[in-house]
Formats: structure tokens, C-alpha cells, sequence
């Protein structure tokens, strides 16, 4: 490893300064080409565009299956292994470095960042469609059955559990490990520098930032334009709003707008302050959920949905003969594609909240902290949604019809329902926010050479990009389009794959080499 004298460790050595923007080159001006080229694509074929895509998507999924499943076990493992081993006790920045965050706003932004959103919706939705064989059963168990509702809850917590946090977690660890203590830029190139040296600033370097940009608006949009419509069809259904193309499009100009003014204030007014404020909401629907539902069903629903974790996680980390093939494809090796796409994002801006902290400690939060709070978040609003849907109360009883009504059918057999599906409407919009205004810093981040003092204006642009890519789709393609938009996303999960597994070998040989020059001061 270079020393800080070395000029691939300066962050923006090879910006361009134009029109009051300090970009990376090429990263910045073909990233936002290929956006560009793609949008007109779309809009212009997107049934085509479509079609093409979701081929891509389904190809890297039906042939990749098992290398998504061995990268995914392989995540876990290495995770866990370096909590206990002796690399744990290096801090991210040095030894005399302290955070720059409450645990309280750190864990707040990371689990804001990484999946608060897809809680929302899928919490209720997914253990639901599992027991009603919406879409195939987790390892074909018998639907509507006692067993069903337990595999249900496995496989639910299965795929919000400790996996998609390990992807997170090795991409986070990797960037602050070498961005603080090795002074390498902030960006995802830098990870790979133990084993390219001096041509990760070359195009290997290029085309990994550029990939990780691709995969990170793509999926911000996506998410946008979905929720977006989702958003809509709550308010349709609480309040009579009509569910139409203008009030997608007004939901997408309010949540990117107060995403420009989060952006413009950074991440200690921006995204701090509305990630605390996540928190605060996401603990009022909780307490609600669990204390005018029933109780005692929450409190035993803690004991048996980990224990159902427990027992689902090894037989659902298999991919050898699997009989429950639809949705194995369908669901599991799904997700795995689309965190993997989304670990860039993810890992880059957990990495950005996380100077300070020691490598057990970041690994633990980001790790099994999440993994305890999705439990009590899915035992309370997943448990309520089965209870009802095994003792035949309202249209969950009947399977899932629309997964962006789910929750607010959930809510509507509990009191106060018009203010609590409001509040998850906020929570929503909220977590929307978050979402973009973390992603735009990501961004900027990457098209900016690892420089995090960019300027403002170009986090504006990114932020704004990522609102007019969502409304611009929906508007001209609709649905077809974001589907488009979703499986480029994902496909990309495969060939990020490969860079992951890279990545834990880097970093295992970057901690080494850490470790033992630390022993070496220590002996001296």
C-alpha cells in the first residue's frame, strides 16, 4: 500500500472544472451520456426496451442462481469472521479517530439509506403472498397451512435479514477502510487498489464508477417512479384521490423538491435531520401496530419468527435441487440481484457516516443491529397481516392483489386507521427522500473523483436528474418503462457479483497489512 505522498491518493486529482461543476473524467460526462442515451431508448421503445431487459434480468437469473446464492452465504460468512477476529480492533480513520455521528443519527441514516422503504410495503405484502401462494411458496411448503405462515416469516426475514446487510456491509467497509485509513479516494475503485495498483486509475477504475453511477440513479428512479405510483394509490384508496398520471407526477416533483433542499444542506442538516425524523415516525406506527393490535400475539410472535429464521436460513442458502424453482427465481435470487445492484449506493454512503467507528462495531450495526429491529418491525406488522389473513379479516384473507395497498388493508382493521395510514403515507414520502438525497451524495461522490466537498450544485443536479428520469418515464412509457429501467438495474447485480467477491479478498489483504503495521508501531 502507497503512502499519502502518492498522487493516486489525491481525491479529484483528474477533475475538469466547467460551468461552476468540479467533475471526474471521463466518469462524470459518460455516465451522464449513457443516462441520457437510455432515457431517449426508453421512452422511444419501451416496449422494446422492455423486453430486452427483462430478457437480461431473467438470463442472469436463470443461469447465475448459483453463484448469486454462493456470493450471498459467502457475504454472511466473511462478515462474521472478520467481527471476531483480531482486524476488528482497527478504527476507520486511525487509531485517535472518533465519529462524527450519534450512534442514534448513524444507525438512523444507514438503515434509512439502505432498505426503510421496501420495509414499508413488503413487510405486509411478502409474508402474506407467501402463505396465500401469491407467487409459489418458500420450499414449496403447504399454503395457508401453519407450516406455510412459518416459512412465510422465515423466508421474509430470510430476505431482509442478515444477507442483504453482509452485501451492504462489504462494500461499506471496503470504501471507509481505504478512503479513511489508506487515504484513497471515496470511490468504489478505491477498494481494488491492493490488487491493481496504479491502473485502478485507469479504465478498470473508470468503468466500475461508471457501472456503480448506472446502478445507482437507475435504481433510485425506479424507486421513485414505483413509489411514486404507489404513493398514489394509497392516497386513492384512503381519500378518494384520483389515482392518475398528474398525481404521480406532483408526488415525484414534492419529494425530489424537498430532496434539492436536503441535498443543498448536506449530510448534518439534509440527511441527518430527516433520517432522525425517519425514525421517530417508523417508532410511532411500530408502538401503534403493536400495542392496538394484539399484544401478546407480538410478544410471542419475537420467539417464533426468530426461531423461523433460524430454521428457514440454512435450507433457503441452498441452490442445489431446488423444488421451488418459480419462486426461488422469482423471489430470492431476485433480491439478491437487486441489493447487489444497490450496494454501491448503499455502501458508499454508509461508508461516508462512518469515519470513526472500529471495524467489530461498524460490522456489528450494519450487520446484526438491522437484522434484530427488522425482526420486531416484521414480527409486528408481519404477524398482524398473517393473523388476519389466517383468521379471514379483511382483503389480506384473500392473497395480495395490489403489494402498494397491502399495508394500508393491514391498518384499516386497527383503529385511528385514517391517521395511521396517513402517518405511513408520510413515512413513505419521508423514507422517498431520504432515499434520493443519500443517493444524489453517492452520486456526486463518484462523478467527482472520491471528493466530498464537491460543489452544491452538483449534488442539485443529481438529485434533480434522478426526479426527472422517474417523471419523464412514467409520464412517456408508464409502467413499461420503469420495468425497463428496473431490470437494467438488476442485471447488473451480475457482473457486480464478481466485484464484490473481489472486494472481500482486497479487503481482507488491506486489513492484514493494517494490522500488522499497527503491530508493529505497538512494538516499537
Amino acid at each position: 500500500m502507497k503512502h499519502d505522498d502518492d498522487p493516486l491518493l489525491t481525491p479529484g486529482q483528474d477533475n475538469k472544472q466547467v460551468m461552476g461543476l468540479d467533475f471526474h473524467n471521463p466518469v462524470f460526462p459518460l455516465s451522464a451520456i449513457t443516462i441520457l442515451a437510455f432515457i431517449i431508448y426508453a421512452l422511444v421503445y419501451p416496449d422494446l426496451a422492455n423486453q430486452q431487459l427483462v430478457a437480461a434480468r431473467g438470463w442472469s437469473i436463470e443461469h447465475f442462481d448459483w453463484l448469486f446464492m454462493i456470493a450471498g452465504n459467502i457475504f454472511v460468512l466473511f462478515c462474521i469472521t472478520l467481527i471476531f477476529l483480531p482486524v476488528g480492533k482497527i478504527r476507520l480513520g486511525g487509531q485517535d479517530a472518533r465519529p462524527e455521528y450519534s450512534r442514534m443519527s448513524w444507525f438512523a441514516m444507514l438503515f434509512a439509506a439502505g432498505m426503510g422503504i421496501g420495509l414499508m410495503f413488503w413487510s405486509v405484502a411478502e409474508p402474506v403472498a407467501y402463505y396465500t401462494d401469491w407467487y409459489g411458496t418458500p420450499l414449496n411448503a403447504a399454503a395457508g397451512t401453519a407450516e406455510g405462515a412459518g416459512a412465510a416469516m422465515g423466508a421474509t426475514m430470510f430476505h431482509w435479514g442478515l444477507h442483504p446487510w453482509a452485501i451492504y456491509a462489504v462494500v461499506g467497509l471496503s470504501l471507509a477502510f481505504f478512503a479513511y485509513n489508506k487515504g484513497l479516494p471515496l470511490t468504489l475503485r478505491s477498494a481494488f487498489y491492493p490488487l491493481l495498483g496504479e491502473r485502478t486509475r485507469g479504465w478498470i477504475g473508470h468503468i466500475v464508477d461508471i457501472v456503480a453511477v448506472l446502478a445507482t440513479i437507475f435504481g433510485l428512479a425506479t424507486s421513485l417512479g414505483f413509489g411514486a405510483s404507489q404513493a398514489a394509490g394509497g392516497l386513492a384508496y384512503l381519500f378518494d384521490v384520483p389515482n392518475t398520471i398528474g398525481t404521480q407526477l406532483a408526488i415525484i416533483v414534492v419529494v425530489t423538491a424537498v430532496a434539492l433542499f436536503s441535498v443543498w444542506r448536506g449530510i448534518d442538516g439534509g440527511v441527518k435531520l430527516f433520517s432522525n425524523i425517519n425514525m421517530v415516525i417508523a417508532l410511532v406506527l411500530l408502538l401503534f401496530v403493536v400495542f392496538t393490535g394484539s399484544t401478546l400475539l407480538f410478544v410471542n410472535g419475537l420467539w417464533t419468527t426468530t426461531v423461523d429464521y433460524v430454521s428457514y436460513i440454512v435450507p433457503l442458502s441452498n441452490w442445489i435441487g431446488r423444488d421451488d424453482q418459480t419462486w426461488y427465481h422469482g423471489w430470492t435470487v431476485f433480491y439478491w440481484a437487486w441489493w447487489i445492484s444497490w450496494s454501491p449506493f448503499v455502501g458508499m454512503f454508509i461508508a461516508r457516516v462512518s469515519r470513526g467507528r472500529t471495524v467489530r462495531e461498524f460490522l456489528t450495526a450494519v450487520l446484526v443491529v438491522p437484522t434484530v429491529v427488522t425482526i420486531v418491525w416484521m414480527t409486528a406488522f408481519g404477524g398482524t397481516a398473517l393473523d388476519q389473513a389466517t383468521n379471514g379479516v379483511g382483503a389480506l384473507a384473500g392473497g395480495i392483489d395490489d403489494v402498494s395497498l397491502a399495508m394500508f388493508q393491514m391498518l384499516e382493521h386497527l383503529p385511528l386507521t385514517t391517521l395511521t395510514s396517513t402517518l405511513a403515507i408520510i413515512l413513505v414520502l419521508v423514507f422517498f427522500i431520504t432515499s434520493s438525497d443519500s443517493g444524489s451524495l453517492v452520486i456526486d461522490n463518484i462523478t467527482a473523483g472520491g471528493k466530498t466537498d464537491a460543489p452544491r450544485s452538483q449534488r442539485v443536479f443529481w438529485a434533480t436528474l434522478e426526479g426527472v428520469i422517474a417523471g419523464v418515464l412514467l409520464y412517456g412509457g408508464g409502467s413499461t418503462a420503469l420495468s425497463a429501467l428496473q431490470a437494467g438495474a438488476v442485471a447488473t447485480g451480475l457482473p457486480f457479483t464478481i466485484v464484490l467477491l473481489v472486494m472481500c479478498f482486497s479487503l481482507y489483504v488491506g486489513l492484514r497489512q493494517e494490522q500488522r503495521q499497527l503491530s508493529l508501531t505497538a512494538a516499537i
